[in-house]
């Protein structure tokens, strides 16, 4: 999820923060609460495999709809997102607190950029960070389901409100795209999550981006976050704790809800009871 940039020659740094301050600039002003919350600049027009810049920028805003509406959010930093270099998001930011987005896509692949733009949106959302308690693995795992759980989103929408009417047919391949990867994740015939975490708990504490068992993972919360699209607005909470020790996964989801106000707090028991896990009262 991290990578680090180097800097560059002072001149080419220069150069660099003067575009980037007139790509902020067409983005107009922060967004202030009730407002469309998504605001992202395409760093480079030209790098997206003969791709319409106004029709990627659609895709992209149609897929940050599904996952920020209804996590009711309205306070993300401005993005810059490039179409090679990744998937990735970067720790380190742009001038003005830019958040830069790599995605590995091109062309008219939507469900593509769909699928990779609400990962890396997903860890925004999160207040991604890094992370020493050995729990990587579970925002991971809540970035897939957010791709999982945007595409059929994405595809029940464009199926009656696509972004053009003659992309309409678009609908069922985003739905398609979502369920190749549902139907290649699920849980072992009478196996809960519970059972599976605690199989794979030490392959998820050192490889937190193991794509297989993080889609496990998805592809059982799903149902929560279909049932319930307003679980979304808990994860803006997810790294408000930040110990700087491993903590059992327990603690992890404790010191997440006693972050949240009592409204927000059933989303963390729902997932705590998906893995078997008790929090304790305070």
């Amino acid at each position: 999820m991290s990578a680090s940039v180097h800097c560059r020659a002072q001149g080419s740094c220069h150069r660099g923060h003067v575009l980037l301050a007139l790509l902020l600039a067409a983005m107009g002003p922060p967004q202030t609460r009730g407002e469309e919350p998504l605001r992202f600049v395409l760093a480079d027009e030209t790098e997206w495999g003969g791709a319409v810049p106004e029709d990627v920028r659609r895709v992209l805003r149609s897929a940050g709809t599904a996952l920020l509406e209804p996590a009711a959010e309205s306070e993300l930093p401005p993005l810059e997102v490039r179409a090679r270099g990744g998937p990735i998001v970067l720790h380190e930011r742009g001038p003005e607190g830019v958040v830069r987005i790599r995605l590995n896509t091109g062309g008219n692949l939507w469900a593509q950029y769909a699928y990779q733009f609400s990962h890396e949106l997903c860890h925004v959302l999160c207040r991604y960070d890094r992370d020493p308690t050995g729990h990587q693995w579970f925002e991971e795992s809540l970035c897939e389901l957010a791709s999982l759980f945007v595409l059929r989103r994405m595809a029940e929408r464009w199926a009656s409100e696509p972004p053009y009417p003659n992309w309409r047919g678009y609908a069922v391949h985003l739905a398609a795209y979502a369920d190749e990867r549902i139907a290649a994740a699920r849980l072992p015939e009478g196996m809960s999550l519970a059972d599976w975490y605690r199989a794979n708990r030490a392959e998820l504490t050192t490889r937190a981006t193991d794509r297989e068992r993080n889609t496990v993972v998805a592809v059982a919360l799903l149902p929560l976050f279909e049932s319930c699209p307003g679980h979304w607005a808990a994860v803006t909470s997810l790294n408000e704790a930040m110990p700087t020790a491993p903590q059992p996964f327990r603690d992890h989801l404790a010191d997440w809800r006693r972050r949240l106000p009592a409204e927000r707090q059933a989303t963390v028991d729902a997932i705590a009871a998906a893995f078997g896990e008790t929090l304790p009262r305070e």
